[in-house]
């Protein structure tokens, strides 16, 4: 894997890339690189689009208020998109926000929402959460951003879900065990995980997320996470064992 190149600003752009090509810029993103960052014409900056890799491009100011981008090449090839689902009770502003970045930093390529009887949050603004995976992504060198899925029913989301992708659930529940251990005991398979409401499930939800073929329970050890902290804790042991972060 090549080293991202972090001294050059990065900007997600949602339109097809050719070398040579024009890019015209939304009035923020021009107003951030004029105005925030202070480049000049000709100054470079990296671009992605999730789809076409990484590319070097170069600052053409109209004004002072609006500026376009020249594609020159591209510099990183796309990668495979992640396969982790991240299946996860809404949470409220500014907690939901940092648990999108994080997610995406740590390699989910799919979010789900879930509605769970206890979850404090029904509707949710998708719009937001795509913004905040677009800066998360911007911020840490990744090229693919995840598909955010509209929330669903625990149920809906539980069916929903290849009966050959291992569910691990995040069981407060369950008594304290190693959940390396447990994570160890699967052979590497495509992995969804399943994080609760700030009030846990109900044991009904839990037997019905037992119940499904496929899933393996864990426990994210003696003390009580928050939601946020448990999704880092979770997707951070999940990838170190089976996902992503194992040495190929």
């Amino acid at each position: 894997m090549s080293t991202p190149d972090f001294a050059r600003h990065r900007l997600f752009i949602d339109a097809a890339f050719a070398a040579g090509a024009d890019l015209p810029l939304e009035r923020d993103q021009s107003n951030y690189l004029l105005n925030v960052l202070r480049l000049r014409a000709g100054d470079a900056i990296l671009v992605f689009n999730g789809r076409d890799g990484e590319w070097l491009a170069r600052v053409a100011p109209e004004g002072r208020k609006q500026a376009r981008l020249g594609l020159e090449r591209q510099v990183k090839s796309q990668p495979p998109p992640a396969d982790l689902h991240y299946l996860f009770a809404p949470l409220k502003h500014a907690r939901l926000d940092y648990m999108v970045q994080k997610a995406v930093e740590m390699g989910a390529g799919v979010l789900q929402p879930v509605l769970t009887r206890r979850t404090q949050v029904s509707r949710l603004n998708l719009d937001r959460m795509r913004a905040n995976a677009v800066e998360a992504a911007e911020q840490c060198g990744i090229l693919d951003l995840p598909r955010i899925d509209a929330e669903q029913t625990l149920e809906a989301a539980l069916a929903a879900l290849d009966p050959g992708r291992l569910l691990v659930f995040c069981d407060e529940g369950l008594e304290q065990g190693s959940p390396v251990a447990a994570l160890q005991s699967r052979p590497a398979t495509p992995l969804a995980l399943l994080i609760g409401p700030e009030g846990g499930f109900e044991e009904s939800e839990r037997r019905l997320i037992g119940a499904r073929p496929n899933t393996l329970a864990i426990s994210l050890g003696p003390r009580i996470l928050r939601a946020d902290t448990a999704a880092v804790a979770a997707l951070a042991v999940v990838q170190a064992v089976l996902g992503d972060w194992r040495a190929r």
